[in-house]
């Protein structure tokens, strides 16, 4: 059986190029089709795949080749210095792997953003896609039984990412830098994309959690640790520090501390905090922490339709 090579996409600056990937020694494809138990069995399969550790990997860069080899859980992850100007917006990139002189090549791209002032980085799970995440048998129910082309987003969201990402921008091929930064593992990359596509929100690099590779830690997804989270947005301020940035999340997990955490580390980047309000009340804590982000002179957003976070937005002129 043939590896399969996932390419994810990646992102530079001045100086360096990040891109990643994975290599399974067995995946299931994801069955795009209306049928619920179809979707069921998709999804189940996405995590019953089979990864391969140090397995040489070659990312083709600059008219040269540079190898290196899998992680134990099959990720692989080039940091690479970039020595001369590349040009600006998605550009392509490509990685191939070798068995016994055959070589398979994949096509993946990353994004080097024209300069600009802004940079967006968002929650997915009921922060722009409705999943229940509050209600541990009704996100399973929806995950399962749910079709990508049946899952939907919250009204107005997809305007206002819109905005969002071409904000500052006066040409239409420019795009500020948007992140999707989830406690989703790599598993869920495919659904996430076309998703994503479906709703016309962004194209953005999007930062998952490690892979999951049994049926048992299925039923974890999303759940436990989000300190990998807090390190990923973390990363991005330090990778790309002359932006300012916008944080959407919601108040349905951890995203207000997170953020918090983010804002004390980081006090003159971020510029606006987005908490979406998830049941029917705002949270005490959550009040708490956002009255705590204004005295940092952090502009917050405690909203529960995306339409008064678009005229927050506007007011603090941002779009």
């Amino acid at each position: 059986m043939k590896p399969i090579l996932q390419l994810y996409r990646g992102y530079a600056n001045e100086e360096e190029l990040i891109v990643m990937g994975h290599v399974f020694r067995r995946t299931y494809d994801y069955d795009f089709q209306k049928k619920n138990f179809k979707n069921a069995t998709s999804i189940i399969n996405q995590f019953r795949i089979k990864t391969l550790k140090n397995f040489d990997v070659y990312l083709k860069c600059d008219n040269q080749e540079i190898h290196t080899k899998t992680l134990d859980d099959g990720y692989f992850k080039f940091c690479i210095p970039l020595e001369k100007e590349t040009h600006f917006g998605w550009i392509e990139y490509e990685v191939s792997i070798k068995l016994e002189g055959e070589i398979i090549t994949e096509k993946g791209s990353y994004i080097r953003p024209h300069k600009g002032k802004l940079g967006i980085i968002s929650d997915i799970d009921d922060t722009f896609l409705i999943s229940h995440t509050q209600n541990f048998f009704r996100k399973i129910y929806i995950l399962l039984f749910k079709n990508v082309n049946d899952r939907k987003v919250f009204k107005d969201v997809v305007p206002h990412y819109q905005a969002l990402s071409s904000a500052g921008r006066h040409n239409k091929e420019e795009e500020n830098a948007f992140f999707y930064i989830s406690s989703s593992e790599w598993n869920l990359y495919r659904f996430i994309v076309k998703f994503t596509k479906i709703h016309h929100l962004p194209r953005a690099v999007i930062l998952l959690k490690d892979i999951k590779r049994g049926i048992t830690d299925f039923f974890m997804s999303g759940h436990g640790n989000h300190d990998h989270k807090f390190d990923k947005i973390k990363h991005v301020l330090e990778f790309y520090p002359n932006l300012k940035y916008v944080l959407l999340g919601d108040d349905s997990q951890h995203d207000p501390i997170l953020y918090e955490r983010i804002c004390k580390i980081f006090p003159v980047t971020v510029k606006a905090v987005y908490i979406r309000q998830t049941g029917k009340n705002q949270k005490e804590a959550t009040k708490t922490i956002l009255k705590n982000l204004e005295n940092l002179e952090v502009s917050v957003c405690y909203y529960r339709d995306s339409s008064e976070a678009i005229m927050h937005s506007k007011s603090i002129g941002i779009i």
